[in-house]
């Protein structure tokens, strides 16, 4: 799986080679953390997250097909490679 996200995010970016992804096992479940350059960062979100959710549902689709549990979540550094906090998500409420 860790191939696979590596050769999907790789397709989206302008900086491949800074491209890292560590699995990190919790609970039963393996959560692929992502690090992109920051420049990056909005090619691999998309717009209203569509790119990552995509990405999300290709990568629970074939870790199910494996037998395992895994997520993604993109760590996002400041320029001193400082984690940033992850920003929570906000669901837009359906019109009326």
């Amino acid at each position: 799986m860790e191939a696979f996200l590596e050769y999907v995010v790789k397709g989206l970016v302008d900086h491949p080679d800074e491209i890292s992804v560590t699995p990190v096992e919790r609970g039963g479940e393996t959560v692929y953390e992502l690090r992109v350059h920051s420049d990056d960062v909005g090619k691999v979100v998309g717009r209203e997250g569509n790119t990552i959710n995509a990405i999300r549902t290709l990568l629970l689709a074939g870790s199910a097909k494996q037998g395992g549990r895994c997520s993604l979540k993109l760590v996002e550094e400041d320029k001193e490679g400082n984690e940033r906090p992850e920003k929570s998500k906000q669901r837009r409420s359906p019109s009326s």
